[in-house]
């Protein structure tokens, strides 16, 4: 079905067909693929009125076009962010889903932290720490969070104390690898050995990359070249990580490690490491001090909840170092339960 071009979206598109046929073979559901080609439809009426065309958006005219959004209160911002991925992928225009993933990144953590609080705590308390504070919606140009977070932090340390702050963001603020870790949980069993284990996980990940190197594709936010799989291979900590008596000190891939490797400001090379986008912009700005580094608790979550999976029972997971500290790396240890020591 061809979705009708109304009175305001009177521009030539891609091929509907060819692109619906893609995204119904890719699990989306036909009510939902009409709504991505509309949005795609907006999206381009108003790149041809800033002289540019779908196929060719310079980098960061998206972001420029959902504050655009933003300002008009458009609620359907992530539909577009969602039919730009699909679209990037249809078209392999890769650049757009890494600005796009900028623009989405933990785009719900605040609101979970809101409900959070009131669950643990209340909502008299929750109202108690927001109270003047409104969340940056989704489609704001990423910079401006750690704005917010600074306030937010700064409020629950306050009312709360460190110690329940941590706990609330502990589990982390946003869903991590749920489904991958149900598989490697298997593996785990199978091995019966964590040596074994984090073995297999880097080999994995060794050959992901290559294949996104060999094939041009993505690992989540960045191309990957030869530069960047040396640096993987001799990272021993690089997810999975590596065991050190009763811990597993892992570190993440930088979020940008081509652009890091390329940049000489140290202040920088921070800003491309980190993945945040609740702190990454105070980084830039050389602001992040500003920001309680208690924050990544939320980011050892993501490792918490893998390793929850794995070992079958709540883990500790504690930062070590990250930019928002000074590091070039997010750095954690992981806990291991005594029965797996």
């Amino acid at each position: 079905m061809i979705v009708p071009l109304t009175k305001q979206l009177k521009v030539c598109f891609l091929d509907q067909e060819a692109f619906r046929e893609y995204l119904l073979k890719n699990n989306v559901k036909e009510e939902q693929a009409s709504t991505f080609i509309v949005k795609l439809l907006e999206l381009q009426e108003f790149l041809l009125k800033e002289g540019v065309e779908i196929d060719s958006i310079p980098e960061g005219k998206i972001i420029y076009y959902t504050e655009i959004l933003v300002k008009k209160k458009e609620d359907s911002i992530l539909d577009l962010l969602r039919a730009i991925i699909h679209y990037a992928n249809f078209t392999k225009k890769y650049d757009y889903i890494i600005e796009v993933i900028d623009i989405a990144e933990g785009y719900n953590a605040m609101d979970n932290l809101h409900q959070r609080i009131a669950e643990k705590h209340g909502e008299e308390i929750r109202e108690e720490v927001f109270k003047g504070m409104t969340i940056p919606p989704l489609g704001v140009h990423p910079d401006i969070k750690p704005q917010f977070t600074k306030g937010i932090m700064k409020r629950m340390e306050k009312i709360l104390g460190e110690e329940k702050t941590v706990e609330l963001l502990a589990p982390c603020l946003h869903v991590g690898p749920v489904e991958s870790a149900k598989k490697d949980r298997e593996d785990f069993l199978k091995l019966k050995d964590i040596d074994k284990f984090l073995s297999l996980k880097k080999k994995e990940l060794v050959e992901r990359i290559e294949k996104h190197r060999d094939e041009g594709t993505l690992e989540y936010t960045q191309y990957i070249d030869n530069d960047v799989v040396e640096y993987v291979k001799n990272s021993p900590t690089i997810t999975p990580g590596k065991r050190e008596g009763d811990k597993i000190i892992v570190t993440k891939i930088p979020y940008q490690m081509q652009k890091i490797l390329k940049a000489e400001d140290q202040r920088m090379k921070r800003y491309y490491a980190c993945y945040c986008a609740w702190i990454r912009g105070a980084i830039k700005k050389g602001e992040e001090g500003n920001i309680s580094a208690n924050f990544c608790h939320c980011s050892a979550g993501y490792f918490k909840q893998y390793w929850d999976i794995i070992f079958d029972q709540s883990i500790k997971v504690k930062p070590i170092e990250t930019p928002l500290t000074g590091a070039l790396e997010c750095k954690f240890a992981i806990y291991i339960p005594k029965e797996f020591q």
